[in-house]
């Protein structure tokens, strides 16, 4: 997920969150794959309209495609008006719906419920809901489609709008508070990073069709200061023991919280994944179970936490540099306690959130599981968001079973990375030692080394590098697995292939495929479903330019409801928003798609200077949650230091903005999409 700018940065890891190009690999890009695919069928590599048109319209979904496929269907119905493009700072939804705010960021939740304020501290910003809403999921209470509890993660926080009520704030240079000396203050650190991290929240929908917060005992907060297990491969190694866990079972916290996944048992995941910008290292040399993830020598780290006055380890943790006798002594390893998936049960408000290591260790943006089948392995796919970087399947050792399964089950299995060949097959390639030239020899002591290092485990396989894979998922019916590629502006010429086919990709694509007979299989068939753009740079399923009821950019968030609408949600960070190549778009949507068909229609527009992002639904299909991150988080210095803002979305007058979650029911009741 891209993350705004703040004003006058220029370090890609303090500006964005997102982290420097670590990919130095000589893998295969998907823009070759591409190329090649398209070579194979005689076509030039001079013209992108005619190359990808002719393999959109020759290759998935045709009848000999995907096994066991002998036609397409008619899909789900896309039974609402599509909506313009916008620019207002508002949400847009279409005629015949409606939408409600809810949970605002600061709402109070659980404890004393502070209110919201200006100058709350850091103690009254762990009884609220945290900033920057992003994945969630609706989990039902007794089935009900009224009343259950809404899982949410908060990525990050806007530094200047959280301590804007503060007396004689000073800003850094990139936009974060500090004091003269350089520290900072330990309260405005609590309140950040309690704002991170996980709100588990009751909500009840009222005979008048409003929904609201229950007071009671599940709601939770989750934050970047919670103790927390590990689990599987990677716990108890020496890879993790640090001063607060000498003996490598423990760690605190969870940030950059984007996507989530749920499980066949119905826990919640969270994922961590612009994790590393957070570390500052003044280690000369940096082992690459640092370097390649993005963290390089440097003193500073994205929001300097462990700069805060005081010195207290809940903060010195954030600086990694080797100072003690051994890891045990300082927080040389903090950094690998970081970049997993985080098990939390919604149910059970004092159970502790697991780290399942066997995931991987990465930038990852959610997780997303395959319909359980019971006596079967369970399977789940996550991608890394980085440019250049890859997409993860986890097959588990032993099979499921519903009466017993827990998240045990992710703890011992294998883990495969993606590579896709030029004819449209693929295969997966087990990152296990042993297995594809993983071996001690090479630099892979056991399977911890290869799950910690899991990054230089797939360089080795020989992965191919995708255009920054983001959300996933899955289709209900068939098991089409469908992945965003948000875009890739650091892609040239000489690295495209099959799956990544623009150089300079500013707008993204949209691939999907189906395992070779079952889900946990070694080898599947893959297509391109959307080329985003504009104009004559875009292609649908059919391989024609988007309409202008489906133009859109950056595909980010992904999900595919029960009927089989895939939901698609757009990300054109602020820092290219005033790039002309994007003003076509407006702001940040939502659309809908017709797996079978490729029809893909506009539903709903955001405010200013936002992403649409999450997406959670009832089970009934009458409420849609949705959420609105960083509304006017473009805003320059000048204009916040003035008090002026871009966005006043969602209270309006002369507010400063905030994430909320955004509720959508149709007038008449019905089914959204229909």
């Amino acid at each position: 997920m891209t993350q705004p700018q703040q004003p006058g940065t220029t370090d890609p890891i303090l500006a964005a969150g997102d982290e420097p190009l670590s990919n130095h690999s000589d893998n295969r890009y998907f823009g070759d794959v591409l190329q090649a695919r398209l070579s194979r069928r005689g076509f030039l590599r001079g013209s992108l309209a005619t190359a990808v048109t002719a393999a959109m319209a020759t290759s998935l979904p045709l009848a000999s495609a995907f096994a066991g496929q002998t036609q397409r269907g008619t899909g789900p119905t896309l039974g609402f008006t599509p909506i313009p493009t916008s620019t207002a700072d508002t949400v847009v939804v279409p005629q015949g719906y409606r939408s409600q705010i809810l949970i605002p960021w600061g709402t109070p939740i659980t404890g004393d419920y502070p209110e919201f304020a200006p100058d709350n501290d850091g103690e009254a910003q762990a009884q609220q809901t945290g900033s920057h809403h992003d994945g969630m999921h609706f989990f039902a209470i007794d089935g009900s489609s009224q009343d259950g509890l809404l899982v949410l993660n908060h990525e990050y926080v806007e530094p200047r709008f959280m301590h804007a009520a503060a007396s004689g704030l000073t800003l850094d240079s990139e936009g974060f508070p500090q004091n003269e000396d350089g520290s900072r203050d330990p309260d405005q650190v609590l309140r950040e990073m309690n704002g991170h991290g996980v709100s588990v929240i009751r909500i009840r929908q009222s005979e008048s069709g409003q929904w609201g917060v229950v007071r009671d005992d599940f709601n939770r907060r989750i934050t970047a200061r919670t103790p927390m297990m590990l689990s599987g491969p990677v716990a108890g190694t020496e890879h993790v023991r640090t001063k607060y866990s000498p003996d490598g079972t423990m760690t605190r916290g969870t940030q950059n919280n984007c996507s989530s996944g749920v499980t066949p048992w119905n826990t919640y995941m969270a994922a961590e994944e612009n994790w590393s910008g957070y570390f500052a290292n003044e280690d000369t040399e940096i082992d690459r179970r640092q370097s390649r993830y993005g963290i390089e020598t440097r003193d500073t780290g994205r929001w300097n936490w462990h700069r805060a006055a005081g010195g207290d380890d809940e903060f010195i943790r954030f600086d990694a540099t080797s100072r003690g006798a051994s890891a045990e002594d300082d927080y040389r390893n903090e950094p690998n306690t970081f970049g997993y998936m985080v098990e939390i049960d919604p149910f059970d408000p004092d159970s502790t959130p697991v780290k399942r290591t066997h995931l991987g260790r990465f930038a990852h943006e959610g997780v997303i599981f395959a319909p359980a089948v019971e006596g079967k392995p369970v399977v789940c796919y996550s991608g890394d968001d980085s440019r250049f970087e890859y997409i993860y399947k986890f097959v588990s050792a032993q099979p499921y079973h519903a009466a017993s399964a827990d998240g045990s089950l992710l703890d011992e299995g294998t883990l495969y990375v993606a590579r896709f060949n030029d004819d449209g097959s693929g295969e997966w390639l087990a990152l296990a030692p042993g297995k594809n030239g993983l071996t001690p020899e090479n630099g892979f002591a056991d399977l911890a080394d290869i799950l910690v290092n899991t990054r230089s485990a797939a360089d080795h396989v020989g992965a191919t590098k995708m255009d920054r894979p983001e959300w996933g998922a899955v289709d209900p019916e068939n098991g089409y697995v469908y992945f965003t590629l948000t875009n890739n502006s650091k892609r040239e010429e000489d690295q495209l292939d099959a799956a990544n086919p623009r150089a300079a990709n500013g707008f993204g694509q949209i691939v999907r495929w189906q395992e070779d007979g079952s889900q946990e299989a070694e080898r599947f068939q893959w297509e391109l479903f959307v080329l985003a753009g504009d104009g004559e740079d875009s292609r649908d399923l059919a391989g024609n330019p988007l309409g202008e009821e489906a133009l859109l950019a950056c595909p980010d968030g992904l999900c595919i409801d029960a009927d089989r609408r895939v939901w698609i949600q757009t990300d054109i960070s602020d820092s290219s928003v005033n790039d002309g190549i994007y003003t076509p778009f407006g702001n940040n949507q939502m659309l809908a798609a017709n797996p079978e068909t490729g029809e893909i229609k506009r539903f709903l527009t955001g405010p200013i200077g936002q992403e649409i992002t999450g997406m959670a639904i009832t089970p009934d299909q009458r409420t849609m949650f949705i959420n609105v991150q960083h509304p006017g988080a473009n805003t320059s210095a000048e204009d916040f230091a003035q008090g002026r803002y871009l966005s006043h979305w969602p209270e309006g007058g002369d507010t400063f903005p905030r994430s909320a979650t955004v509720v959508i029911t149709r007038e008449d009741g019905g089914v959204i999409g229909t």
